[in-house]
């Protein structure tokens, strides 16, 4: 069995400030250029204005790939430079950095391991499936379908983080009422730190989401204003929704696939999850400079800390231990989006299609043996 001691990782995982701010200028600076060549040449030719949104959506996906690595910390050796740099390519993509890292840390944690994570489509089992009316069955399969990244990323975007903030503060002001009322000398520092909210876990977490959505909403004010917000909106949400619903399809097809580590937590194995349970993607040198070479999954899950920048020569020097690792290119991804049940007998994801053929047998065999 190989383990994570087989792997040679530790000269990759340190970070390079250098190429680290070549990254940042290379994808920011041309980023911000095409929002401000956007309304120019919509002047001067609409059809010039596509090509420009597919360039937007394509760097927009690149600061998301980079604010990931900041999540990190490996893209910056300073904590605090991963940060700040972090929350800046958050207020880009109008996500909070730091309350979304947090929860992609605990994905890391625990790969592979599908009684804890079910990954950001929030899968269920086979078990669970199964007690579903027909009804919801068809509704479970649909919200999962491919065409619901569209709607679902930008409301992952550009409305979950609004609503996160206004749902906790709402929360807030009721627990404030309600201290005062039971004891109107309590400290106002023991009433914030005794409040707990399902939208952030921590007071670092809310302050992030609460600075995001400052810059955030002052960002689409002042663009509006800048470029008309007619002009503004329509690009931006069009743009934000495919660059969201990029990312999050990446994301998925990179654990749900056929023969995808999906273990129980009894027996589960973190080197299993990360090259089991993780697939390499093989995209088009283009699609990998802006994915920052994201499809090199397997080494990224065994060390977060090794850079995007080093992730592909990482994958090459340890080639060797990875022949078995799943390999997916473009045209795999349709299929991908099949696998969306955990059979935790059998450790595996199953489409609904091949869960419905299974039962169906099962009953007929009971019906003959009968």
């Amino acid at each position: 069995m190989i383990k994570k001691s087989d792997f040679i990782l530790a000269p990759y995982m340190k970070s390079n400030n250098f190429r680290a701010t070549y990254q940042i200028l290379n994808t920011v600076v041309p980023y911000i250029l095409l929002w401000i060549l956007a309304p120019q040449a919509a002047k001067f030719s609409f059809w010039l204005l596509p090509p420009i949104m597919i360039l937007i959506i394509l760097f927009s996906l690149r600061c998301f790939s980079l604010m990931h690595d900041c999540g990190h910390y490996s893209l910056f050796s300073s904590k605090r430079v991963n940060r700040v740099v972090g929350f800046i390519l958050g207020v880009i993509n109008a996500i909070p950095q730091y309350p979304w890292s947090r929860g992609h840390a605990y994905h890391h944690k625990t790969n592979g391991d599908w009684e804890k994570y079910r990954g950001p489509s929030a899968l269920i089992s086979t078990e669970e499936f199964s007690k579903l009316s027909p009804a919801a069955q068809k509704w479970y399969g649909f919200l999962r379908h491919p065409f619901m990244l569209l709607p679902g990323g930008f409301f992952y975007l550009a409305i979950k983080p609004r609503l996160a903030l206004i749902s906790g503060l709402y929360g807030f002001i009721g627990h404030l009422m309600t201290c005062i009322q039971e004891d109107p000398t309590m400290d106002i520092k023991k009433i914030i730190y005794s409040y707990k909210s399902r939208s952030w876990y921590t007071t670092e977490e809310f302050f992030d989401l609460l600075f995001n959505n400052i810059f955030v909403v002052s960002s689409w004010i002042y663009a509006g204003y800048l470029l008309g917000f007619g002009f503004f909106l329509s690009v931006y949400s069009i743009t934000l929704t495919f660059s969201a619903a990029i990312f999050i399809c990446v994301f998925f097809v990179q654990h749900n696939f056929d023969g995808s580590y999906a273990h129980k937590t009894q027996g589960w194995d973190y080197t299993l999850g990360a090259l089991e349970g993780s697939s390499y993607l093989e995209l088009p040198t283009v699609f990998k400079w802006f994915a920052a070479d994201i499809g090199y999954h397997n080494i990224h899950h065994l060390s977060e800390r090794i850079p995007n920048y080093n992730l592909e020569a990482c994958h090459n020097q340890n080639s060797h231990l990875l022949t078995h690792v799943k390999k997916l290119k473009i045209s795999d991804i349709p299929d991908c989006f099949k696998f969306i049940l955990w059979d935790s007998s059998a450790n595996r994801l199953v489409s609904i299609a091949s869960f419905h053929q299974s039962t169906s047998w099962a009953r007929n065999v009971t019906a003959n043996c009968s």
